[in-house]
């Protein structure tokens, strides 16, 4: 049985979807006794390459503290892929998030050689499987899969897209979802009028100008909505265009009449804070343009919290939502958008039976990482001694 788990991947202070993933996970697997350490993924530019000091003040009794960062792999090393491996085969398991963009090297294929290295085995997480991926995506993508002790796909829709579009091993592949914190405990901010939310980085694709022009038909409502729109620009869009995104919006927002009932949050919510945001939201608005879009950790968050979602049908959303706990509506369909909301805010009883749907206690944290942790042990008990690492040359 494993006893401790490293993890690879983007982590705090870091501020993005994956950062957050990997400090969720990796807390709650090691909660149940086990210990842990993170080989800290960093940008060449990041001020905060240092380790992290474990815990950051903010933790409460509901939140377990998660490991604290061992090493940190700088896009700026060369061949840092190496020290980076060293650091995860001190644990008997090595937990890798993978996700685009993260990795130094063509189509992040740096990842590819600390995997052929690894001695203890190794669960790869995809956060991202693309159906249209470029020749260098799909050949990182297939290479990561061989190299991978076993790999998780966190909807059944990535998985199929997987096998359907890769050559891959079926057998190594996995469905454990994305996991969800318990708010059920969190007090609801107080609201006077029904309360709209989307949260999460911001960035053109997010659909948000769809949301405001969806709001302005909802004007009849009596009491008229609010919508919050939670969260920072994001680091890439930002360093490219500055704030132009969140400006046209709130642009927009005033052509249309609706600036005044439009709450901007330019700030990256802790649990706690955003917990009680969440709680507060009467529906989860998603109007994403993203047709890609197979894992979304916003959507499973509103749904295991037990808030009503109208969302585009990014391929997440159709498979969380068909029959499920929203509505789905047309891609850039402000008409549709507002008639669905409408629809949760107005139909008698509506509201209750969608968030009814929910599946929450296998979307929460706890249940996730016992998921894990059941993997991690098949893959130990198969293989506890793997054998010593082959020489490997870094990627061309």
């Amino acid at each position: 049985m494993p006893r401790s788990y490293g993890f690879l991947s983007t982590h705090p202070p870091t501020q993005c979807g994956l950062a957050t993933f990997n400090s969720a996970l990796a807390a709650h697997i090691i909660a149940e006794g086990a210990s842990g350490g993170v080989v800290r993924v960093v940008a060449g530019d990041d001020r905060h390459a240092e380790p992290a000091v474990p815990g950051d003040g903010r933790a409460d009794a509901r939140r377990p503290v998660g490991p604290g960062v061992v090493h940190s792999w700088s896009a700026r090393t060369v061949a840092g892929w190496r020290d980076a491996a060293a650091a995860l085969d001190t644990f008997d398991v090595a937990v890798v998030q993978h996700e685009y963009g993260i990795y130094p090297g063509p189509d992040g294929q740096d990842v590819l050689p600390l995997l052929r290295r690894l001695t203890v085995p190794s669960i790869v997480v995809l956060h991202t499987v693309l159906a249209n991926p470029t020749a260098g995506q799909k050949a990182v993508l297939e290479q990561l899969v061989a190299a991978a002790s076993t790999v998780v796909t966190m909807t059944d829709t990535a998985r199929d897209r997987l096998l359907l579009g890769y050559t891959v091993d079926a057998a190594k592949v996995t469905v454990i979802p994305h996991g969800a914190a318990d708010h059920d405990d969190t007090t609801a901010e107080p609201r006077q009028r029904p309360h709209l939310l989307t949260w999460g980085l911001l960035g053109p694709g997010k659909g948000i100008e769809w949301a405001l022009r969806a709001l302005a038909r909802l004007r009849g409502l009596n009491p008229t909505p609010t919508y919050t729109v939670a969260g920072r620009t994001h680091p890439k869009v930002f360093e490219q265009h500055g704030e132009e995104y969140r400006t046209g919006l709130q642009r927009l927002g005033a052509i249309l009449g609706v600036a005044d009932d439009v709450d901007y949050q330019p700030i990256y919510h802790d649990e706690v804070a955003l917990g009680r945001l969440i709680r507060s939201a009467d529906v989860v608005v998603l109007p994403y343009d993203s047709r890609e879009q197979v894992t979304s950790g916003v959507l499973i968050e509103a749904v295991a919290a037990g808030v009503p979602v109208v969302a585009t049908p990014f391929p997440h959303a159709v498979e969380m939502l068909t029959d499920g706990p929203g509505l789905l509506v047309p891609h850039q369909d402000p008409v549709a958008l507002a008639a669905a909301v409408r629809r949760i805010l107005t139909e008698p009883g509506l509201a209750p039976r969608l968030a009814g749907r929910t599946r929450a206690p296998t979307l929460r944290w706890p249940a996730v990482a016992a998921r894990y942790r059941a993997l991690a042990e098949r893959l130990h008990t198969a293989d506890p001694h793997p054998a010593a690492p082959t020489v490997v040359t870094a990627p061309a």
